[in-house]
């Protein structure tokens, strides 16, 4: 039978279907009747699920996240499609085509990474260039920056959507450097190269975008910065010198790059190259959380539904 995806999905739509379900709640209504509350996804974008007359027994039964056989109906709630479920069966993940359910980057995987790899190639400090280098020939760290998401719900959270921002970043640095000879190129490059790189360790996406331990623990930022240092000193001990003025100028662009305290930057940036990637990361990422949510949204209108990440609703409609 072939699969309805979640953008295809009309008011008032009989589903029968598999969906990954990510966070589900038991919650109670007012009158103490249990409920749950779900998102159900597939790779071209999710939508609200809500089970009525619902049971611990239910609720403990689903996968968390996991993929589930849906009965139900959709529905317009407040201008919102909606999946009402009446019957849900976990599905063993091993009958599935995982393809089906993570996004992917529309994107050349291949194509981008040669251009990556390309830019970073005109690096001329020597040492900046050894780092860079040491990274690029870690093959199976390479596998994973290529293939790991940006994200798990804001920015490109998809399958190549760390690659994507970042080839990205780098096509708009390089636009943008001529115009400000002050800044030190070499810096921005390789900061804008490796200032997401512990997000192929803070992220995983075998089942759905999620944090692992190691994300949760420590995190892509401090994560970036150990593993800087870990090439830096697999360097030294080949006889190669890397100065500490160097590493903490490319450190302190990885410990700088959220830009504010409250955004989990350890520190604020505080040298030209600090802010430049800073700002080309706000730029790409606030983007792509606008145009994707624009480009999610199910309902019609020239509005989308409020998004509480941005504090607003997004006005859809495009010029003639």
């Amino acid at each position: 039978m072939e699969h309805t995806f979640i953008n295809q999905i009309e008011p008032g739509q009989q589903i029968k279907d598999v969906y990954l379900v990510k966070d589900p709640i038991l919650r109670s209504t007012a009158r103490g009747d249990l409920y749950i509350a779900m998102f159900l996804c597939d790779k071209t974008g999710q939508i609200n699920g809500r089970m009525w007359q619902a049971s611990e027994v239910i609720y403990k039964a689903i996968p968390k996240p996991g993929f589930v056989h849906i009965n139900g109906r959709s529905e317009l709630y407040q201008n919102n499609l909606q999946l009402v479920v009446n019957t849900i069966t976990a599905i063993d993940p091993d009958k599935i085509n995982i393809d089906d359910f993570l996004a992917q980057t529309s994107k050349d995987i291949d194509q981008m990474f040669a251009e990556v790899t390309e830019i970073v190639g005109r690096i001329k400090n020597t040492q900046l260039k050894a780092i860079v280098a040491e990274f690029l020939a870690d093959d199976e760290l390479m596998a994973k920056f290529r293939k790991a998401p940006g994200g798990v719900k804001l920015h490109h959270n998809r399958i190549g959507g760390l690659l994507e921002h970042t080839h990205n970043m780098m096509r708009v640095a390089e636009t943008i450097l001529p115009f400000y000879p002050k800044v030190q190129a070499d810096l921005v490059l390789a900061g804008i190269f490796l200032h997401d790189m512990g997000k192929t360790e803070e992220l995983g996406y075998d089942m759905a975008f999620s944090y692992t331990d190691t994300g949760q623990l420590i995190g892509h930022i401090t994560g970036t910065y150990l593993m800087i240092n870990r090439k830096a000193d697999a360097l030294r001990a080949a006889g190669m010198q890397i100065d500490p003025e160097v590493l903490d100028l490319l450190g302190h662009i990885i410990l700088s790059h959220h830009g504010q305290y409250e955004f989990g930057s350890p520190k604020l940036p505080a040298t030209p190259e600090a802010f430049m990637v800073y700002c080309i990361d706000g730029l790409d990422s606030k983007v792509d959380q606008v145009t994707s949510a624009i480009d999610d949204e199910l309902s019609d209108g020239n509005w989308t539904a409020w998004r509480n990440a941005l504090q607003t609703r997004l006005y859809r409609k495009k010029l003639d």
